[in-house]
């Protein structure tokens, strides 16, 4: 499971998931990739289903990035416990993710396997996505030809 090997502080806030992501918002490294179009917290298990899902569809050819990363702690209470006496302790860690985020990203596969891939990997997911090309995000010409 991915989680940091240390954070300056145990414990945070929730935060905000308003507006849409200003970074990580383009294909990088790969030419498939699969784009966050609604906010959500992404726990480190349904990070690596998901990986799991898109390699063995490719039966590990070709390369995969994973461009999230959990590194917010998600804390909860017992069950049954009265209000107060402080936060709970530390469940889980979960990766923030707005809409327009580059989530994974596939190379070195045909497009139809690519495609394939990415949409096993998006049902393993808590929001909704949608599988886009190096050239869709752009909006300009991709330049095999």
């Amino acid at each position: 499971m991915l989680m940091p090997k240390r954070v300056k502080r145990r414990k945070q806030f929730r935060g905000s998931m308003a507006g849409k992501a200003m970074r990580g918002n383009t294909i990088t490294y790969g030419e498939y990739g699969l784009v966050a179009t609604e906010p959500c917290w992404i726990k480190s298990n349904q990070i690596e289903a998901a990986r799991i899902a898109l390699t063995r569809y490719t039966k590990r050819s070709g390369k995969v990035w994973i461009k999230i990363f959990p590194d917010k702690p998600v804390t909860a209470k017992p069950a049954e416990t009265r209000m107060g006496s402080g936060k709970g302790t530390l469940e889980y860690w979960v990766a923030v993710v707005k809409p327009g985020r580059v989530m994974f990203e596939i190379a070195g596969v045909p497009e139809e396997s690519a495609k394939e891939a990415l949409r096993l990997a998006m049902h393993k997911l808590p929001c909704k996505c949608k599988v886009v090309s190096k050239a869709d995000l752009e909006g300009g010409v991709s330049n095999e030809n």
